[in-house]
């Protein structure tokens, strides 16, 4: 069968090794004789499975006995509203540093819970293609936090240092985590959807400091409620089992490959080669300041944009997927997650290079 490369933003990418296996434990799993998304969230296998991939999860990130680790529903764009919920009541203020799509789109969600955005840093001049330096924004100490995006999904930017604040950061690190080191104790709340690099879509992992708890709004849901979700260990109510499953199994291929820090030395090498095959041609481009590049999400154009639809079309019948670009960007992106192999880049470049020889 010939092989296909996801470079979709999400649901992304899976290692080839964690769909083999859960393909061979899909129908026993672990000696149960049932597949684990049938098996009751009250069971002592799924209440073990949970206690295991937070262990993992702490390990992998080095989270600190500071934070509790939570699991959710809602993906990300559910903790836009989660995290005001929790963290705020009406007419609070928070700051933001602006620097795409999701930024922006958390900071209209929290407008509608009330609350005053202070957007201390705002990329739109630029187009998002660009990150504020440390130092060029003052963060007021009247904020009840500092929100940012480490690596903007959709422009393709990602911050190449971690801003700092007089109050807790809480960032949205769907992109980002588990490819690089991460100071999670420096954070008052870290949260990630599991469909880019930690799985499949339906989950959302919650870091919180264990200061932050029992602030909830009392009109907050219950389910989203951190106070609620920490003390019954995220087993308030039907978790999604498959999706902590998942995670389970691409924890241990992280760890197999040499832990969060052989991740960052691999997406290094997978977007440089991109970049380069870019920047050496006057075909394509990316808008992105080079300071700002993400090493997971690289939009880029062709010189000629009616080409657009022949490039898609033919990259798709040469088994790489997914790569329009989003859109509100337009024309194309490649996602390189974690579990994108090298092979999948190269054989992208090649395309490249080919597409260009051919109609450049």
């Amino acid at each position: 069968m010939a092989v296909t490369y996801n470079f979709s933003s999400g649901p992304a990418v899976i290692p080839a090794e964690v769909v083999d296996r859960i393909q061979r434990e899909l129908p026993d799993w672990r000696g149960t004789g049932m597949p684990v998304m049938t098996l009751s969230h009250r069971g002592k296998d799924i209440v073990a499975l949970v206690e295991r991939v937070e262990s993992k999860l702490r390990a992998a990130l080095a989270v600190p006995d500071t934070h509790d680790v939570l699991f959710m529903q809602g993906g990300g764009v559910g903790q836009f509203a989660a995290v005001p919920l929790n963290l705020t009541q009406p007419g609070d203020e928070i700051a933001a540093l602006v620097t795409g799509s999701w930024g922006t789109t958390a900071a209209k969600e929290a407008e509608q819970m009330g609350l005053k955005v202070v957007k201390v840093a705002d990329e739109s001049a630029s187009r998002y293609t660009t990150i504020p330096q440390p130092g060029s924004y003052e963060v007021p100490s009247s904020a009840k936090y500092l929100y940012y995006v480490p690596n903007e999904t959709i422009g393709g930017v990602e911050f190449p240092y971690q801003p700092t604040a007089p109050v807790p950061l809480v960032a949205d690190a769907s992109s980002q985590i588990l490819s690089r080191p991460m100071d999670v104790g420096a954070h008052g709340l870290v949260f990630a959807g599991t469909q880019k690099n930690l799985g499949v879509a339906g989950a959302v992992v919650v870091l919180i400091d264990k200061a932050l708890l029992g602030h909830a709004r009392p009109m907050c849901p219950s389910v989203f409620d951190y106070t609620k979700m920490a003390a019954s260990r995220s087993l308030l109510n039907t978790p999604t089992t498959f999706a902590i499953y998942v995670l389970d199994l691409v924890l241990d291929w992280v760890d197999e490959q040499g832990g969060v820090e052989a991740m960052l030395v691999a997406s290094l090498a997978k977007s440089q080669a991109l970049y380069t095959a870019i920047d050496a041609s006057d075909f394509y481009l990316n808008p992105v300041a080079t300071n700002a590049r993400s090493t997971k999400n690289i939009p880029f154009t062709l010189a000629d944009t009616s080409l657009d639809g022949v490039f898609l079309s033919e990259a798709e019948h040469a088994g790489l997927a997914f790569l329009e670009g989003h859109r509100t960007v337009g024309g194309m992106r490649a996602s390189i997650y974690n579990g994108m192999p090298m092979d999948g880049v190269l054989a992208l470049t090649a395309f490249m290079a080919d597409f260009e020889r051919r109609h450049g």
